[in-house]
């Protein structure tokens, strides 16, 4: 019976593994070539993953919400056109309950009551007053050695007479003494309190920790894609030593081209053209100045890439950030980029982007001026070595240089943020090739034809 495995793609460089989302497709259904069989979710994007032949599903090995490592089979397609039964859910056998050995009685006389029942005294004891008390109370009073009987005594101004810091530390003012405990002595006492002690600590130990919250305060779960997000860019702070060059750029005479272009165009062309292909026309000839910009680090080792793939950081509808990549950019006139960058944003906002889309990119730009913000510090998308942020435009009075002399005169003036891994690209290069972009920025060609 011929059979085709389908493995997990790899969704990107930096990319190692995949959740699955949805089985589109279960088993013994039949499937066509590029027909969908399964959703799955990176932390850049959410992808249809497509079968590579015709066929039958005869296996599916991974399960909704599984992470995956990229490579791996997820199921089993039958090609040989023979239909295929469902099987049915296999059932967790159950072990038969083992059977007590007996126990001595002289044993059973002597042996220390079980560590799990301690932990129930204790656990009772503590709780018993039914008061909460908050993280910062009982670390003071486990400072000043104040027991759980004595804080139970303590009188709260807090809602539902909860105890406060102000109550713990009006109270040490005029605690002249701590009060004596007074126990009895007994045989077995001291290896019973020894137990209950150990027991305690291990009960304290093993405890999921609770979060005190206070006040008007809401609670929301983080979704599937920000936690994604936050570990990727955890990874990354962690892996890149970030370092941010800044640059102030005027640049009157591109947004003086735009204005007077725009509509002439959007006739010619029928795309909407905005500052962002412009602004990446001079970080493609910046970078081609600088190679060393466009590298990545594998094993201690350089990797110089001699393809141009610019990412663009795009916000999405739920707040979420996706950077698609242009590929080969540098290859691409104006017309080409202002086309390349639509299509990107609006499959972004569409969560139209396929897989190819968001791989591969080599050097990112991200557009902080959107929120209104003037400048950013952005983490680097690994396993690149540079990131750009350029803000919002701003008009300023500003000082130029004519034959005449010095003047004062209201220029369009946007600042570059550069955050590069320090590891691989010093401050030279990353001031310097900051500074580039700006220098092409600012010598736009203002008679450039649409």
């Amino acid at each position: 019976m011929p059979k085709v495995e389908l493995i997990m793609p790899k969704m990107g460089e930096s990319i190692m593994e995949a959740t699955i989302l949805n089985w589109v497709k279960k088993v013994g259904d039949a499937v066509k070539e590029d027909e969908t069989i399964l959703e799955i979710a990176t932390d850049k994007v959410d992808s249809e993953i497509p079968s590579p032949v015709d066929g039958v599903i005869s296996e599916i090995l991974h399960q909704v919400d599984d992470v995956v490592e990229i490579g791996k089979v997820i199921a089993i397609i039958n090609t040989g056109g023979e239909e295929i039964t469902p099987a049915a859910a296999p059932q967790k056998a159950v072990a038969p309950a083992p059977v007590a050995a007996a126990a001595p009685v002289a044993a059973a006389i002597v042996a220390p009551p079980p560590v799990t029942h301690s932990v129930e005294q204790v656990a009772t004891v503590e709780a018993s007053s039914g008061r909460f008390y908050s993280p910062l109370v009982k670390s003071i009073c486990k400072k000043e050695g104040i027991p759980m009987s004595e804080l139970d005594t303590i009188a709260g101004s807090g809602s539902k007479g909860r105890v406060t810091k102000k109550d713990i530390n009006k109270y040490l003012e005029h605690r002249t003494a701590s009060p004596v405990t007074t126990v009895t002595s007994a045989p077995i006492a001291a290896p019973s309190a020894t137990i209950s002690q150990n027991a305690a600590s291990t009960a304290k130990a093993t405890k999921p920790s609770t979060q005190s919250v206070s006040g008007n305060v809401e609670i929301i779960e983080m979704d599937r894609m920000r936690k994604l997000i936050a570990d990727h860019m955890v990874m990354s702070k962690k892996t890149s030593p970030h370092v941010t060059s800044f640059v102030e750029a005027d640049i009157t005479e591109m947004v003086m081209w735009r204005k007077a272009n725009k509509d002439k165009f959007m006739e010619k062309y029928g795309e909407k053209i905005t500052y962002t292909p412009l602004i990446m026309q001079a970080v493609l000839k910046a970078i081609q100045d600088f190679p060393l910009i466009n590298v990545s680090v594998v094993d201690n080792k350089i990797h110089i890439k001699k393809d141009i793939n610019l990412g663009m950081a795009t916000a999405l509808p739920s707040g979420n950030l996706i950077v698609p990549v242009i590929k080969n950019a540098d290859m691409l006139n104006t017309a080409g980029l202002v086309k390349a960058v639509n299509s990107l944003a609006t499959k972004a906002r569409n969560n139209k982007l396929k897989p190819d889309d968001i791989q591969g990119g080599t050097f990112t730009i991200t557009n902080v001026g959107t929120f209104g913000n003037i400048m950013g510090t952005p983490i680097i998308n690994q396993p690149q070595v540079a990131i750009l942020a350029v803000g919002a435009i701003k008009k300023k009075p500003a000082v130029m240089e004519t034959t005449y002399g010095d003047v004062i005169a209201v220029r369009h003036m946007m600042f570059l943020s550069l955050s590069y891994d320090h590891r691989v690209v010093d401050g030279f290069l990353g001031g310097s090739f900051t500074r580039r972009v700006a220098d092409y920025i600012e010598a736009f060609d203002k008679n450039m034809e649409v």
